[in-house]
């Protein structure tokens, strides 16, 4: 297996996966993982024969801890992460097809985030879900979690912080699929080749739909401006140094 952070697989016809591929640092992002994952989700947007994406991990223990925070990095190379970070939120939520969530392990911070933004979700027995950033200051979360479960146990879950597992996450309606943690990609694949099925336009055309319905791009987009102003004029996320 390479060692390259981001790994893209082609399943079969109209299916992907593509697997973060840290699992020293629980698959946390850096600056280099941010840029390959947003080049990866950039070329295979551009692929009309797409019909249906998988995100998920070389290693159970974790989907993606967040950012890394132990990354050394000054103000301008902060603020070029963040910038990063926003990029990729916005190309998941405009990704023309629908997207799959393997969530095992850890999804925290930013995980929880590609986590919400996904449009389905496989949930491990292992799942450690949390929206982290309160206890940093982060501007994160209601966007994309508050449409999916509610305002209210949006709030409950950004302003304390804490995990849940699978059972609450199920509870809650956010995920569509449980499964072993060894068994979620698998599960993950499973609901891609159902979601493939489907007419190849009509599947775009309902993404576009459930997106300009919802209000996503607007949503995002204003996370998106809080989370740079954060950064470029706030505390920012830690630096490493």
């Amino acid at each position: 297996m390479t060692d390259a952070p981001v790994l893209r697989e082609h399943v079969e016809d109209g299916i992907e996966i593509v697997r973060l591929n840290r699992p020293d640092k629980r698959n946390a992002l850096d600056s280099a993982s941010l840029e390959l994952l947003n080049e990866t989700l950039d070329d295979l947007a551009a692929d009309p024969t797409l019909r249906a994406l998988v995100l998920s991990t070389t290693n159970t223990r974790a989907f993606c801890a967040g950012a890394d925070v132990g990354e050394r990095l000054d103000a301008a190379g902060g603020v070029a992460r963040m910038a990063a970070f926003t990029r990729m939120y916005s190309a998941i939520d405009a990704f023309p097809v629908p997207v799959i969530a393997v969530c095992v392990g850890n999804c925290v911070g930013a995980g929880a985030e590609i986590v919400a933004g996904s449009d389905l979700r496989v949930g491990g027995d292992n799942l450690r879900l949390a929206w982290a950033g309160a206890g940093l200051g982060v501007p994160v979360g209601p966007a994309r979690l508050a449409p999916l479960i509610g305002v209210a146990r949006a709030k409950d879950l950004v302003f304390t912080g804490r995990a849940i597992g699978q059972a609450e996450a199920d509870a809650l309606g956010l995920l569509q699929r449980s499964a072993a943690a060894a068994d979620a990609e698998s599960a993950g694949v499973d609901l891609a080749r159902t979601v493939a099925a489907q007419s190849p336009g009509g599947l775009r055309v309902l993404k576009q739909m459930f997106r300009d319905l919802d209000r996503t791009p607007e949503r995002v987009a204003y996370e998106n401006e809080h989370l740079m102003q954060f950064q470029q004029h706030g505390a920012g996320l830690p630096r490493g140094r």
